[in-house]
């Protein structure tokens, strides 16, 4: 897949680049597959904003995706390939012998008329098909990884993302997962083979703001322009860096600062994640 840019007829037009949209086949035509999520723009149910520089965005339909790869036993065909505005990733129809159609995240490979399956064990390995990870050879780059069985994918489902599998150990597989961090994952959930398509999605220039607020994204204002009561960088004759290490609004540090707190999962990462 290829990064488009535009002819500058416009100064914000001038850095502007996106996807080459030649890959995708179809628009969305399933509609027991669409929903509408009502946009909540980063507020609580009372209304108060909990995620700040949020805001609704375009409108967009929901595309159910099933991270669940639980259709045993039942060959599927890729019927389309889809842009789908929820996942910075393309999505594919997949048809099955049984009439069912869902929707699955498109590994990097997968096209139009390709045949997929799903099984505990005994599958090739091919990109699209979904076993468990104690089955899947070592080695093998995965994506849609399961946290617990049967609770779907939670793991390298982003664009380009995936996971290697690193060894056994018991009834643990241990990944190398995107960021770095080598952690134990039970043989006994399942994983899609193959990496997410669409791995040139990190290349994009957003090239103006108008392009931000139609994704979402509200603009957002440096601490050290605030006055002292709205922001710890805040105040000062001029330009100052305040004296302090950069610091959130709540005066929680922001660079290297480790947040995370005691896990039980904890005694399942093997190394951390590197910066």
């Amino acid at each position: 897949m290829a990064i488009k840019s535009y002819k500058p007829y416009t100064p914000s037009r001038r850095y502007m680049t996106n996807l080459d949209s030649s890959d995708i086949t179809a628009k969305a035509g399933v509609r027991s597959l669409l929903v509408n999520i009502p946009r909540k723009a980063g507020r609580n149910s009372n209304g108060r904003i909990t995620s700040r520089h949020k805001e609704a965005g375009a409108k967009k339909l929901y595309r159910i995706i099933d991270f669940k790869r639980n259709k045993f036993g039942v060959e599927g065909t890729v019927a389309t390939v889809e842009y789908d505005p929820y996942r910075n990733c393309r999505i594919c129809l997949v048809k099955y012998t049984d009439g069912d159609r869902r929707y699955i995240l498109q590994p990097k490979g997968l096209n139009v008329g390709d045949k997929i399956m799903a099984a505990e064990a005994g599958l090739d390995i091919k990109t699209g098909n979904a076993m468990k990870l104690k089955n899947i050879p070592v080695g093998t780059l995965v994506h849609n990884i399961e946290l617990s069985p049967g609770h779907g994918g939670q793991i390298a489902r982003s664009a380009g993302g995936y996971a290697q599998i690193m060894g056994r150990d018991g009834k643990y597989v241990s990944l190398r997962l995107p960021s770095g961090e080598m952690r134990y994952v039970l043989g006994e959930c399942l994983a899609t083979i193959g990496t997410v398509g669409n791995e040139d999605f990190a290349n994009i220039v957003i090239g103006k703001a108008g392009r931000s607020r139609h994704l979402g994204i509200r603009p957002q204002t440096r601490g050290s322009a605030m006055n002292p009561i709205d922001h710890p960088h805040g105040g000062g004759e001029g330009k100052t860096n305040s004296g302090r290490h950069p610091v959130s609004p709540w005066g929680m540090p922001t660079k290297g600062y480790k947040t995370r707190k005691k896990k039980a999962s904890d005694k399942l990462i093997i190394s951390k994640r590197k910066k």
